[in-house]
């Protein structure tokens, strides 16, 4: 008699209009990807009060609460929400910066959360605002991608300078703090060691994690010798050795590849693929294409010496994600979206699929992409689907695993058991 009344009362995905602050939500019969180690698991069943999951597991070994209003999901793929663990929001409208406020910010991670993007860890560029909606998101209304924050990308010529400013971040309340060693191809100078080092150490004895931003091997190697915590780029003048490897895996530290950043400093030199792709066009406004496909725009690039270098640096980027990843090193998505050209939401599902490109299995990417992704920022509470956590998932029409494109069949976005408005 239960069964038949569980299949009378489902409802079709697209007329639930329920959250689950309103009481309990059971997804029934969809395939499962949960984000951990597991396989994917036919038939399944997530069950969420309040914002947080409260069950997930094979329908015939779930209980499903009398109250609970019920979302047919069979023939559907649930995954959990994406995570950057590189991105960048607040700062941008079309193609410009300097327009960090609150309701840029809530623009953005409204349009992250409708591409499936449901955390953001933004490495640098952050305000009181940000943080501000970072504190506001441990609710069961949030309906929008969650924030977390750095505050600014620490800058400084002395010891002292540095520590302050590491100091100004931890005192606001930053989740992460952001260094660029770098030095743009040649264009600039590059932040002295005995400088990083303090950073370094300031970073640590205010208990806050250190990414750090940068492009040579060398670089790589010191920074990971010396303790940092993400290596928020990938390396892109040499070749991974097998001694960085070994390293990396002994630091046991995240590797953010951020492969969408270099096509963005490039690809607009001419009209890029995915200007005719319905799934970008969705989102984008038409004005900003129309100033990219500009001929002086676009030659200013063709003839740019570090944008030419930057495209050899993807070679090198989408090889060493390959030697990293066979090596067992631990690898995140992130893509450094946010900037100009960097378009939030499209370039996370983009670098997801260069990432099975570059060589790594669609799961392995789907978990870089939720579980590895969120406990490389350090956050718990997120990533994966498991009792307790919140219920930031997506609904797909395919499957994500078979085919890693398959996650642009987004129908359904859910943030703590709430659907994000489309």
């Amino acid at each position: 008699m239960r069964k038949i009344l569980i299949i009378l009362s489902l409802l079709t995905l697209s007329a639930v209009t329920a959250t689950a602050g309103e009481g309990t939500l059971a997804f029934v019969g969809a395939r499962i990807i949960d984000g951990t180690a597991a396989e994917p698991m036919e038939d399944g069943v997530v069950v969420i009060t309040d914002g947080r999951i409260r069950a997930v597991g094979p329908r015939s070994a779930v209980t499903i609460p009398g109250d609970a209003k019920l979302i047919d999901v069979r023939g559907k793929t649930i995954m959990p929400g994406l995570v950057n663990a590189h991105g960048h929001v607040g700062g941008t409208i079309g193609l410009e910066g300097g327009h960090y406020n609150t309701e840029n910010l809530l623009n953005q991670l409204s349009l992250y959360a409708r591409y499936g993007v449901t955390t953001i860890n933004s490495l640098g560029g952050d305000g009181e605002e940000g943080f501000a909606l970072r504190n506001s998101q441990y609710n069961n209304d949030l309906n929008r991608a969650r924030l977390f924050v750095a505050g600014s990308v620490v800058t400084g010529d002395s010891e002292q300078a540095i520590r302050a400013e590491v100091n100004r971040n931890a005192d606001m309340g930053a989740n992460y703090i952001k260094v660029r060693v770098d030095d743009s191809l040649g264009a600039s100078e590059k932040m002295p060691r005995d400088l990083f080092d303090a950073l370094l150490d300031q970073a640590h004895i205010r208990r806050l994690p250190l990414a750090v931003h940068l492009f040579y091997l060398d670089d790589a190697k010191y920074i990971l010798e010396a303790g940092a915590d993400m290596v928020a780029h990938s390396v892109r003048d040499l070749t991974v050795d097998e001694a960085f490897i070994n390293l990396f895996k002994e630091k046991d530290k995240c590797y953010v590849p951020t492969v969408t950043r270099e096509v963005s400093t490039f690809v607009y030199e001419s009209e890029p693929e995915f200007f005719s792709d319905p799934y970008f066009l969705k989102e984008v406004d038409p004005a900003v294409i129309e100033e990219l496909r500009g001929p002086e725009r676009q030659a200013r690039m063709r003839n740019s010496r570090s944008a030419q270098g930057y495209k050899k640096g993807l070679d090198v980027a989408m090889a060493n994600i390959g030697a990293l990843y066979k090596g067992g090193v631990k690898i995140a998505m992130g893509t450094d979206t946010g900037l100009p050209g960097r378009f939030q939401g499209y370039f996370e599902q983009m670098e997801m699929h260069m990432m099975v490109e570059a060589g790594m299995s669609p799961m392995d990417v789907i978990r870089a992409s939720t579980g590895v992704a969120a406990a490389c920022i350090n956050q718990g509470d997120i990533g994966t689907l498991e009792p307790g956590k919140w219920a930031d998932l997506i609904v797909l029409g395919a499957n994500p695993a078979e085919d890693i494109q398959n996650t642009k069949t987004i129908e359904s976005v859910w943030i703590a058991g709430n659907r994000v408005p489309e």
